[in-house]
């Protein structure tokens, strides 16, 4: 709640503006596929024609430079979303030929219109910024005036085209009816799991059997590439409290950043918040009167504390005994900061009405503005100062010991000694995944060395919280035919999964025979040594109790109550399930919720519309010979960014 009534900062407010118009520009860009130019070159290969319009490769590179720069795709992806990309490009140009071929037009004024929503930045106040700071904004972004407004008018022109697609989209009630139906009906079901686990202990898998498996599968196994080698692995926080920095070199960290140690005025306060925002006169009267009563129990030696406990609106700070902690100037709204500093430590005011209520202010501590001493922040500098040099140190460190391991790779533990580093941890015969000493499992690592040869350096990869690792590569154990013992474990634990699947198969398979039959999950449940439970009612959306999410059981309500069915996978096993109950939706609820569905599923059908509208579009183009898409340009596209 104390957040609700700190003050609007109009620099903040300003620089936010600024923010957003770089952003609109930006989304503008993104969206506009004529960005750069139409004419396609030696240089600017084309993509796709459009019509007479062009979409060439800078055109396509900038909507993909866009995508990496907000983040939206990740650069391993985009070989497999360039298509994509080009596909939408042509879909928005093919949309604004048929719009003009259906003779749409978009006026200066609605282009102008459009601008003014999309960037209002542009008109503080209703009145433009002017010209030339017009075209200075666009210019950042690479873009002409005459560029920006007619690629917002092909804009508009495909809003407007798409809008007469869905124009006349229609929900009928009965699909409000179903639908709703369909979302608030509940079933409730009683149900028999078989899990593996039950059976582990009657699964008994020999070496023989392990053996025999593996002689007739020996050309399946191999043994992947390994590596041994010994890491040097260096903690910067214990390098940190190795160095021990002169009082000089502080003072002169002090001396070059002093504004830094410069604190403004504060105060250290504790309040009471009673809410007025949104009451009428007369309620305003009576929470008025309250703090009043208030304020003569803390004048009379109340204990402020519990009092803001007990009745403090500002839930926040209520719970702390209304302390907000130490404020300073410009951080809470006029009549409070006001109150707040001219009050001594130990005043309380009296009320401070604002537009959140009335407050009762208790300052603790007042500290005017000043430099803190060097003898304050000593402690600071130093810490500073550690992380500061320890972060080179280790760089250096690092580089030292690469360089020293390439001439030496054999004699890992002298160059640690020279180094006066801890001795390198030995890591033996290790694959892809696998944990090591001192690093565990870690991706940055294991790429660091991969590929590498024996006697070969990796580079530098920090390891959490505070360390980085350097290793040397003993050895390199190539792929090799594995022998039984290699796989021993593997081949056991394979063919146990196998045999618990064949126990939990024939005993589910059984059980669903017996319970059909008989109509009686719980007596073949019984006869089987198998517990029945029983699960609470719920929806399609909901979860089934001890089961997981609904969306597994959807067979439960489409099956008469007593039905029995299975078996259902899940994580912990198979399930065969009987319904016991079905709840209808509750009727009553269709008017309160039904708008909302009907909403929803006229957007739905809107956008199902809207997607056979684009492609019959561009299938329709596309035998008019109105669009032609340059398939070896677009691949050459595609591997500029492969890798």
């Amino acid at each position: 709640m104390f957040d609700l009534f700190r003050s609007r900062d109009k620099l903040v407010r300003i620089f936010l503006g600024g923010l957003l118009l770089i952003v609109a520009l930006s989304m503008v860009t993104y969206l506009i596929p004529n960005y750069g130019g139409t004419e396609g070159t030696a240089q600017d290969p084309i993509v796709a024609e459009v019509g007479s319009d062009k979409i060439t490769t800078r055109n396509a590179q900038i909507v993909i430079q866009q995508a990496l720069k907000s983040k939206s795709v990740s650069p391993a992806m985009l070989p497999l979303l360039i298509p994509q990309m080009v596909d939408q490009m042509v879909t928005e140009r093919a949309l604004a030929y048929q719009a003009e071929r259906m003779g749409f037009h978009v006026s200066e004024e609605q282009v102008s219109n459009a601008i003014r929503l999309t960037i209002p930045q542009l008109f503080p106040q209703g009145k433009f910024v002017g010209r030339d700071i017009y075209a200075g904004m666009l210019a950042q972004q690479n873009l002409t005036i005459q560029d920006f407004e007619s690629d917002m008018a092909r804009q508009l022109l495909v809003t407007r085209l798409r809008e007469v697609a869905v124009e006349g989209t229609v929900v009928a009630q009965a699909d409000v009816e179903a639908e709703f139906r369909r979302r608030n009906e509940k079933v409730a079901i009683e149900y028999v799991m078989i899990a593996p686990e039950k059976f582990r202990s009657d699964v008994k898998i020999t070496d023989a059997d392990a053996l025999a498996y593996f002689e007739k599968n020996r050309a399946a196994y191999k043994v992947p590439e390994k590596r041994s080698a010994a890491i040097l692995v260096i903690d910067q926080s214990k390098l940190e409290q190795s160095l021990a920095p002169k009082d000089a070199d502080l003072r002169r960290l002090y001396e070059s950043d002093k504004d830094r140690f410069r604190s403004g005025e504060r105060v250290k306060a504790r309040h009471i918040l009673l809410n007025t925002t949104g009451k009428s006169a007369d309620e305003e009267a009576k929470i008025k009167a309250k703090a009043e009563d208030l304020l003569k129990q803390i004048k009379a030696k109340g204990d402020f504390a519990e009092l803001a406990k007990k009745n403090s609106e500002d839930t926040t700070s209520a719970r702390k005994g209304g302390e907000l902690d130490w404020i300073v100037r410009g951080q809470t709204v006029k009549p409070f900061e006001d109150a707040a500093f001219s009050l001594k430590p130990g005043e309380t005011s009296g009320l401070i009405k604002t537009e959140y209520g009335y407050h009762i202010i208790q300052v603790e501590e007042h500290e005017q503005a000043r430099l803190k001493s060097f003898d304050d922040v000593k402690a600071l500098l130093t810490d500073e100062y550690r992380k500061t040099a320890s972060s080179q140190a280790i760089q250096d460190l690092m580089d030292h010991a690469a360089l020293e391991l390439r001439k030496n790779p054999d004699h890992p533990d002298k160059v640690a000694a020279d180094l006066k580093l801890p001795p390198p941890v030995r890591a033996e015969n290790f694959g892809p995944g696998d944990p090591l000493p001192e690093v565990g499992v870690n991706p940055e690592f294991e790429k660091s060395i991969a590929g590498l040869g024996k006697g070969e350096v990796s580079q530098p990869v920090a390891l959490p919280p505070n360390r980085v690792a350097l290793a040397v590569i003993t050895a390199v154990i190539p792929v090799h035919p594995a022998t039984f013992e290699e796989v021993k474990k593997q081949i056991k634990a394979a063919l146990e999964r196998q045999r618990l699947d064949e126990i939990v198969h024939s005993k589910t398979t059984k059980l669903l025979a017996d319970a059909k039959a008989s109509g009686d999950l719980r007596k073949a449940a019984k006869a089987m040594s198998f517990k029945t439970k029983t699960a609470a009612a719920f929806d399609r959306n909901g979860a089934v109790e001890g089961l997981g999410q609904a969306v597994s059981f959807e067979e439960a309500f489409n099956q008469p109550d007593g039905a029995i069915f299975g078996p259902v996978l899940v994580p912990a096993g198979r399930v065969i399930v009987k319904v016991v109950s079905h709840t209808p939706a509750d009727m009553a609820q269709l008017q309160l919720l039904g708008p909302g569905i009907r909403d929803e599923l006229k957007s739905r059908k809107a956008r199902e519309r809207n997607m056979l509208f684009e492609d019959g579009l561009r299938e329709g183009l596309i035998k008019e010979g109105k669009i032609k898409i340059h398939q070896q340009v677009v691949d050459r596209l595609i591997a500029s960014y492969k890798g």
